[in-house]
């Protein structure tokens, strides 16, 4: 199995894919945006396309199963908001990812400040673009919304029905 947590910035999927990867006792990918932009914070559009290709190489070495706490949704989505285009690379990507499910987070829960965050005033837009996006890719999608263990309650319920699928 292969969850996906998505959506804009500060909207908990690295604190629900954390307690997701504990929780059903799957590996657990990381963003490796995260660590890219810690050496390069100056990025460019170039860049995006390091860091997808970084991302996938992470997934390809856990294995079959595993919870990503990011995808390629969130690059394409990325690079259209920032430059207004994104590249054959990270297209590429997103139409050939496949997860089992993705968990969409919604920005309803407070902004946290970070060094490598750049809009917390766009959650609400950038949320609303994850979603038509998820919508149009005919992705199978849950919005996350409310407290973390509301969010918990939700991913538990349908991951415990996809598993018994």
């Amino acid at each position: 199995m292969k969850i996906a947590f998505t959506g804009p910035e500060s909207c908990g999927k690295s604190t629900m894919a954390s307690w997701c990867a504990e929780h059903f006792k799957l590996p657990l990918c990381e963003e490796f945006a995260r660590e890219y932009l810690m050496d390069n914070p100056e990025y460019t559009q170039s860049d995006l396309d390091a860091i997808a290709m970084g991302q996938l190489d992470i997934w390809k070495k856990t294995g079959e199963h595993f919870i990503a706490d990011t995808e390629m949704t969130v690059m394409k989505i990325w690079s259209e908001f920032r430059y207004k285009a994104c590249s054959v690379t990270i297209q590429t990507a997103f139409t050939k990812q496949q997860f089992d499910h993705y968990f969409l987070c919604a920005p309803d829960i407070p902004w946290e400040p970070d060094p490598l965050r750049e809009h917390p005033e766009e959650r609400e837009r950038l949320f609303l673009l994850y979603q038509a996006e998820l919508i149009q890719s005919n992705r199978p999608f849950t919005i996350l919304s409310g407290t973390i263990e509301a969010r918990q309650k939700v991913v538990e319920d349908v991951l415990n029905r996809l598993l018994i699928a």
